[in-house]
């Protein structure tokens, strides 16, 4: 098992001076990612997103400011003892100090001199959420710290899965927010900047004592009191009876097989089989949303040789919506995107190598395990992907959409505190709503826009006049491009908020000499499915 985290066993008001001191410390520091990245230069910083470190290591020897050190020491793990003592640490960290360091638990130090060694005992970095504020995340020392395979009560900092939530989640404000499977706090931290309160639940105490650290790190309590409910339980068990405006979630959901010799990481496993674990926040996100309130969740779910992934999915859906309704708590709307999907090799030696194995025999049996565990369901692909469930706030019919949309969001998730995916969730949600409530004499009577970053594709054979393909595609949100029929491609273009949907229609008609109302049969449902994909807005 791991040392204890930083802070543990302090005096409470040893250790609140002490994280106020290294606050202090970090803003006043100039560590910023921003910074990080010019100082080593942009291979370099390329290189450690892939965990690779000579680099940035390489590009930093030499520097005594701040940012160099604090870079060396806790983000690169310096190996060597003359770059990181205690003098260039106490320069680094003024108020704190590399005697205030040691007794936090953040570094441990080789002795009392001024040139003594000081090594990091925990991970503290730089973090940018796309939102232009600085902050820092501590978290457990990683594979390439230690040397070794993590131990199974590893905490997390901000990892792919972790960005990828953040940036999904809406970010309007809200009363209520709780985040499960909290781990180091990240989604916790984010949500309390527009929640007016957050609950955090883990079944890990250690991952709860970095969420606190964080927190306190972040200065929740010291901005009016908006600090963390942490709770300690599995999944959504220490929230039972309550209800939320805002749900986030990264869970363990990694499909591991139910052995003794397969080892369970707490920041992956959630001790369930298959991909229960996400049926289980499914079922239980639907219990606990407010009206009004909205559920963003990752997952895996398996493809099974019996049943598809989607039907799979789709059922755990309308089981949440039965208990929910059961409740008498209203309907549930989902929305459920697939982004990507592996082989159960794929997934097996993904998972595996996660966990630290080198290769040889011990790792051939690991992945033989995960290979037998898959095989013994019929499971034929694992997907992975987002869940987002909504609780309308009036009764009314609810939606349902379940897709596959695997195209690259690099450069288009924005940032956490909106412009990007998670304003695309938001702007889904507002425009199936609205779309509940128009029938299609309502919808025809609109004067619709087309969203600014659509663009119009035309592909022409050589010698033929008209185009044989038009594509209408999509520049943020999940980037679709929707093939249009000319009299769709003209409808859209003319959406510039000043003419109805019924005056567009009866100006094609006579150009096109086309009869208006079946013109209007055929463009009017494809207007609701580009009103629903964010391409056309409604006033």
């Amino acid at each position: 098992m791991s040392a204890p985290p930083p802070g543990a066993g302090l005096d409470p008001e040893r250790r609140g001076a002490l994280i106020a001191a290294l606050r202090g410390d970090l803003e006043a520091s100039g560590w910023t990612v921003a910074a990080v990245d010019d100082a080593i230069g942009a291979p370099a910083s390329a290189a450690l997103g892939r965990d690779q470190l000579v680099p940035a290591r390489r590009a930093l020897a030499g520097r005594d400011d701040a940012l160099g050190v604090l870079t060396s020491l806790f983000v690169l793990a310096e190996p060597h003892a003359e770059r990181v003592v205690r003098r260039r640490l106490d320069a680094a960290l003024p108020r704190l100090r590399s005697e205030g360091a040691a007794a936090l638990g953040l570094v441990r130090a080789a002795g009392a001199g001024r040139d003594d060694a000081v090594v990091p005992a925990a991970d503290l970095r730089p973090w940018d959420a796309g939102d232009g504020e600085h902050r820092w995340i501590a978290s457990d020392l990683g594979e390439g710290a230690l040397g070794a395979a993590v131990p199974t009560d590893h905490v997390l900092g901000v990892g792919g899965a972790s960005s990828t939530l953040a940036h999904l989640t809406p970010r309007t404000p809200v009363g209520r927010a709780l985040d499960v499977g909290t781990g180091s706090g990240v989604q916790a931290l984010l949500a309390a900047e527009h929640a007016d309160a957050v609950v955090a639940t883990d079944t890990s105490s250690r991952a709860l004592a970095f969420a606190a650290l964080n927190a306190d790190i972040a200065g929740l309590d010291a901005q009016g009191g908006r600090g963390l409910d942490l709770r300690r339980g599995d999944l959504l068990a220490p929230v039972a009876g309550e209800t939320f405006d805002l749900l986030v979630s990264n869970p363990p959901f990694v499909i591991t097989p139910r052995r003794h010799d397969v080892p369970g990481w707490t920041y992956r496993d959630g001790g369930r089989t298959g991909d229960d674990v996400v049926r289980e926040m499914v079922l239980g996100a639907a219990r606990v949303l407010a009206p009004g309130g909205t559920a963003v969740m990752l997952g895996d779910w398996e493809h099974r040789a019996d049943e598809s992934w989607g039907d799979r999915v789709d059922r755990w859906v309308e089981e949440a919506a039965e208990a929910r309704a059961a409740a008498g708590l209203g309907p549930l709307d989902a929305w459920v995107v697939q982004r990507e999907v592996l082989d159960p090799a794929h997934y097996a030696t993904t998972w595996v190598r996660d966990g630290g194995s080198a290769p040889g025999p011990a790792t051939d049996a690991l992945v033989g395990a995960w290979l037998d565990d898959l095989e013994g369901r019929g499971v034929e692909a694992v997907g992975f992907g987002h869940v987002v469930l909504h609780a309308p706030a009036g009764d009314r019919r609810p939606w349902r959409r379940t897709e596959e949309q695997t195209a690259s969001l690099e450069g288009g998730l924005g940032g956490a505190s909106g412009g990007g995916l998670g304003d695309h969730v938001a702007a889904v949600i507002a425009a199936q709503e609205a779309l509940s409530t128009l029938d299609d004499a309502a919808l025809a009577g609109l004067a619709l826009t087309t969203a600014p970053d659509v663009t119009e594709e035309r592909h022409h054979v050589p010698g033929e006049a008209g185009p044989r393909v038009i594509v209408l595609r999509q520049g943020g949100g999940y980037r679709r491009a929707v093939a249009a029929s000319s009299a769709l491609a003209a409808l859209v273009g003319a959406c510039d908020g000043t003419l109805t949907v019924a005056q567009v229609v009866a100006a094609l008609g006579e150009l096109l000499d086309a009869p208006t109302g079946a013109l209007a049969a055929e463009l009017l449902p494809q207007v609701r499915a580009l009103i629903a994909d964010g391409l056309l807005l409604v006033p």
